[in-house]
């Protein structure tokens, strides 16, 4: 029997954490833009906590893995030296206020539709065409020829890492920062959401953060070591649901000439996993929209989200753990401007006015 081929295994890891991933969110009741919902309307920090605890699970262990050298956490993208900074506020700001109109970001509309959610099929079928044209098709020139343009040089400083920053700001070495950043940002993180009675006596919260974070980290470590083929060596990356929608959508439809990749068996094992998850809940059962209303209002959030999510090069998932758990500075920038938007959105859709939402945001009351 043949060895089975460096895509074929990366592809099969890549199955089994979007497993992981739909059935956590599907078990916990795990939504980032959930948290954000929760947060802005009632103050409510439960599902936030979680979120936060994912991020710093994630950020200790990809840390540790750069520290061991088991994945080749360097070479990603999220590190360039380029900080597009107008990319991550546009996008970023473009994709919340998208969430706050669907009600989820690109992993819930997975989760959802796995529960028999016609509403977040059609969001589905949107958000992964207007992000596969903004990455690779038409729309891509407007987004190439404008936000693209305007980004900051790290070079000097060897990359937009907080510790290249900070060594390049101090002289340390670099080298030498990356495990104590981690530890210390992650061990903050835990120490606030471990404050908190209400989240340390929710052990489904605990749980599902902690394994969001845990199949983040496999993302990294699978790539970054299955991949690292010297004959052909593969791009490390880890789990992000915006332009992988839009790959899984062409690998459907070109099945018998195309191959699957990590980031589509992601996908594809994410809807999996939720959907087993809610038939052992019972929990599928159709659901459609209610008027023509709501579903221009879920088409075009869908819209804003996928075309969003590739301007700020990736989502809630994608930026806002994968991103920052590699100490990188746009992610943390396009996670910031994600919730900016998202709130935003929220009191729009709450006040049905855009000025008055805006007025919320900035002096956090309404008008008079």
């Amino acid at each position: 029997m043949d060895a089975i081929s460096t895509p074929m295994l990366l592809a099969l890891a890549g199955l089994g954490l979007g497993f992981i991933m739909g059935a956590t969110a599907r078990a916990g009741r795990f939504c980032t833009f959930g948290a954000i919902e929760d947060f802005v309307l009632i103050r409510k920090t439960l599902r936030l906590r979680a979120w936060a605890l994912a991020i710093a699970v994630a950020m200790i262990c990809v840390q540790i893995l750069h520290h061991t050298g088991t994945a080749r956490i360097d070479e990603v993208f999220y590190l360039q030296s380029r900080i597009g900074w107008a990319s991550s506020i546009a996008g970023g700001l473009l994709f919340g206020l998208g969430m706050s109109m669907v009600g989820t970001c690109g992993y819930g509309v997975m989760v959802r539709m796995a529960g028999g959610d016609l509403k977040a099929l059609c969001s589905f079928l949107v958000l992964a065409l207007t992000g596969y044209m903004t990455a690779r098709g038409i729309t891509s020139f407007i987004k190439v020829y404008s936000v693209d343009q305007i980004a900051v040089d790290a070079s000097a400083a060897g990359g937009q890492g907080l510790p290249h920053l900070f060594a390049w700001a101090t002289g340390m070495d670099v080298a030498s920062l990356w495990l104590p950043a981690g530890l210390i940002i992650g061990g903050l993180i835990i120490f606030w959401c471990l404050k908190d009675t209400a989240f340390r006596n929710s052990r489904r919260d605990i749980v599902a953060g902690s394994l969001i974070g845990l199949a983040v980290a496999g993302g990294f470590a699978a790539t970054g070591w299955l991949g690292a083929d010297p004959f052909d060596p593969l791009r490390v990356q880890s789990l992000t649901y915006v332009l992988p929608l839009g790959e899984t959508l062409v690998w459907l439809m070109t099945f018998t000439g195309a191959s699957i990749t990590f980031a589509i068996a992601v996908v594809l094992g994410t809807f999996a996993g939720a959907l087993g998850m809610a038939l052992l809940k019972d929990e599928f059962f159709w659901e459609g929209f209610d008027d023509a209303r709501e579903m221009r209002r879920h088409l075009l959030g869908a819209a804003a989200m996928g075309a969003g999510g590739v301007t700020a090069l990736g989502c809630t998932v994608g930026q806002g753990i994968s991103g920052v758990s590699t100490l990188a500075f746009s992610p943390m920038l396009t996670l910031a401007s994600i919730l900016l938007g998202a709130s935003f959105g929220l009191h729009w859709l709450l006040t049905g006015s855009a000025r008055e939402a805006l007025q919320i945001l900035t002096t956090g009351a309404p008008r008079s």
